[in-house]
């Protein structure tokens, strides 16, 4: 694939990303604030970047400020949180049209930044104070995202299983926060930590679009912060797992949620990385795996069955819906198929096939922006450098024996069952 070139340059206070391409007709300018979880400030973080979003210093309503974002022909901006390991990420995200195919030439892409900057430094707050009216609306919209878990059973009981299963470690603070939190949140410690949080967050700000780079910094030149060295995180040790966690809860739910969790003690930028990938693919990622063969369509045990790589911590995780009643048979061949990959019982053609879907998977999320900037920010998490012409390289290089290397460091560590009360039928 075209090589895609990443021009990094440290700015006051932040780290500015520039990524020139005639690929797209817009410029997407995407901000990361990275700091590490903590119960205590997890809750600010989650409510944080919806005030901001709501409102700025002159725009001073929803209304004013999606107006004029309108008026820049329909820009799009919105906000994002996430984890990325035992990271917390607050996104920020604009997509604006590139006044090259305007007949108007507006300065569309200064009038993002500026924009940004707007959102950032100059908030709807006075005297130390976010607009109240805001931070409510917004902590009633927090705690509904909250209380909006309980009802997906899926995402339920993926949480649950991350909760069990990294108790006492950072990964298992939930990424919008703690409901019995939100309601002591004020307009006031609010904003306390929204300057703390841009004085100590890692900064990255992505520009990618049809852009030159002198643009860009003359641009960016208002764009600052004051910084303060946030104290570095204390890496969480490798669990020594003596015994598997077995949970079991019970709710009415009309069909069971079956997790399993594993330690694959591989992250990324390791060497086998991407041999932990291929082994994934093969074994519960893709329509052609052995989970959703032999769990799903040979032995109809799941509705369905599949597993995910979390690739700053070190987790892979199987995801399974069935029927109470299937829950030994469910967890025993799941199990063997486990053991099946670590023996090295797969075909070259589930190789060839995976790495074809893999090759093909990854470069769909290098054809848009935002995707293409998730993979370059995964090298600032995991303070690493792996080239976007890496990827297909390494996958493509990948052997067997890498592969059944990679299943002798995965340790089965927990399973996770939410039950129904009636039998669990669908």
């Amino acid at each position: 694939m075209q090589l895609v070139n990443e021009q990094v340059v440290k700015k006051q206070g932040y780290t500015l990303h520039v990524i020139k391409t005639d690929k797209y007709k817009t410029n997407t300018l995407v901000l990361k604030m990275k700091s590490p979880l903590k119960e205590d400030t997890v809750t600010y973080r989650a409510l944080l970047p919806h005030v901001l979003q709501s409102s700025t210093k002159n725009y001073q309503t929803t209304t004013a400020l999606r107006s004029y974002l309108d008026d820049l022909y329909g820009t799009a901006f919105y906000t994002d949180l996430g984890k990325k390991g035992e990271y917390h990420i607050i996104t920020f995200t604009i997509e604006i049209a590139n006044e090259k195919f305007l007949q108007e030439q507006t300065p569309l892409l200064q009038k993002g930044i500026d924009f940004l900057r707007e959102v950032l430094l100059h908030p709807n707050s006075e005297n130390g104070l976010f607009d109240e009216e805001t931070v409510e609306k917004e902590k009633r919209n927090l705690k509904q995202r909250i209380e909006s878990l309980y009802d997906d059973k899926m995402r339920y009981a993926s949480t649950r299983l991350v909760e069990e299963m990294c108790a006492g470690e950072r990964y298992a603070i939930p990424v919008n926060g703690e409901l019995d939190q939100v309601d002591s949140i004020t307009a006031a410690t609010l904003y306390d930590y929204y300057e703390r949080a841009l004085r100590e967050d890692e900064l990255d700000l992505y520009i990618i679009g049809d852009v030159e780079m002198e643009k860009v910094e003359q641009y960016c030149q208002p764009f600052q912060f004051d910084k303060t060295e946030a104290p570095a995180m204390a890496k969480t040790p490798l669990k020594q797992i003596d015994k598997v966690n077995e949970v079991k809860e019970v709710q009415q739910v009309k069909q069971g949620k079956l997790n399993i969790g594993y330690r694959t003690n591989i992250t990324y930028g390791d060497a086998d990385y991407f041999a932990l990938q291929m082994f994934n693919g093969i074994y519960g990622g893709f329509p052609h795996s052995k989970l959703f063969i032999n769990v799903r369509e040979k032995q109809s045990l799941a509705y369905y069955a599949a597993s995910r790589v979390e690739s700053h911590k070190g987790l892979l995780m199987v995801m399974s819906g069935i029927e109470n009643q299937k829950y030994e048979k469910a967890v025993a061949i799941i199990k063997e198929q486990m053991d099946l990959m670590k023996s090295g019982d797969f075909t070259d053609e589930e190789i060839e096939q995976t790495k074809a879907v893999i090759q093909n998977q990854f470069l769909e999320t290098v054809d848009s922006a935002r995707g293409l900037i998730e993979v370059f920010y995964h090298n600032v998490v995991a303070g690493t450098n792996v080239q976007v012409s890496d990827w297909l390289d390494r996958v493509a290089q990948t052997t067997r024996e890498e592969i059944i290397n990679v299943g002798k460091k995965i340790q089965l560590d927990t399973i996770y069952f939410l039950a129904g009360e009636d039998g669990g039928q669908a």
